[in-house]
């Protein structure tokens, strides 16, 4: 299942983003992969030790975890700390399928949902699509400034090139309560219905009924 998060950030948080990082120290992102991603990976990202990471942080990341998509969509448990990625012209990543388990000794996750966070339009650079691969092909992702996509991280995915301009995003992952894809998609279509009951027929029967079985599949299903 793929999510699109409207409006994680809104313009006076984008503003602040882009300036901080527009100061901040970049690296090179083969730093932070994989062996296999090495071979692949051409973009920069945010320095480890930034000053800037924390105030970054506290405004992506705290406005993600809140929003309700992103709730009901991910049912997450453990999430990561966001890598910073800037693309400039020439710049891409190859097809790649991120890490299955991430994080330093004793704080080890598995990754089951992959986010992109868009930090700057889609005008500001041409190219530079997330492609990800799906039983019904390829789907190509490029979004407005504050917008997020959320999808499987199992599937195999790919930056296009940016050919002009820079590409700027946040990405994250995190473990979800629910490990399979399927019964999280099952578990998301139902709570839309059942929060829709919720709100405008509380009482009924058929209400009450539906939020009881969507609170015992979580106890069925979830892993914490």
């Amino acid at each position: 299942m793929m999510l699109q998060i409207p409006g994680v950030l809104n313009p006076t948080q984008l503003e602040t983003v882009r300036n901080l990082l527009s100061r901040a120290r970049f690296v090179d992102g083969k730093l932070s992969a994989g062996m296999a991603a090495k071979k692949v990976k051409n973009n920069e990202e945010l320095a480890a030790d930034a000053q800037e990471i924390n105030q970054l942080n506290n405004i992506v990341m705290g406005s993600l975890v809140q929003h309700p998509i992103y709730q009901s969509g991910a049912l997450p448990t453990r999430i990561a700390v966001p890598f910073y990625a800037r693309y400039g012209t020439g710049k891409q990543y190859g097809d790649h399928v991120d890490d299955p388990v991430m994080g330093p000794p004793g704080q080890r996750y598995r990754s089951d949902v992959s986010i992109t966070v868009f930090l700057n339009e889609p005008d500001e650079y041409t190219g530079g699509e997330l492609t990800i691969r799906t039983a019904f092909g390829d789907r190509q992702v490029k979004l407005p400034a504050g917008d997020a996509i959320m999808y499987p991280s199992a599937s195999l995915h790919h930056v296009a090139e940016v050919t002009r301009g820079e590409r700027l995003v946040a990405v994250t992952w995190l473990q979800s309560m629910i490990r399979d894809p399927a019964k999280r998609e099952l578990l998301y279509e139902m709570n839309l219905v059942r929060e829709k009951l919720l709100h405008e027929h509380a009482n009924m029967d058929e209400t009450k009924k539906l939020d009881i079985c969507y609170a015992n599949l979580i106890r069925m299903w979830a892993e914490v």
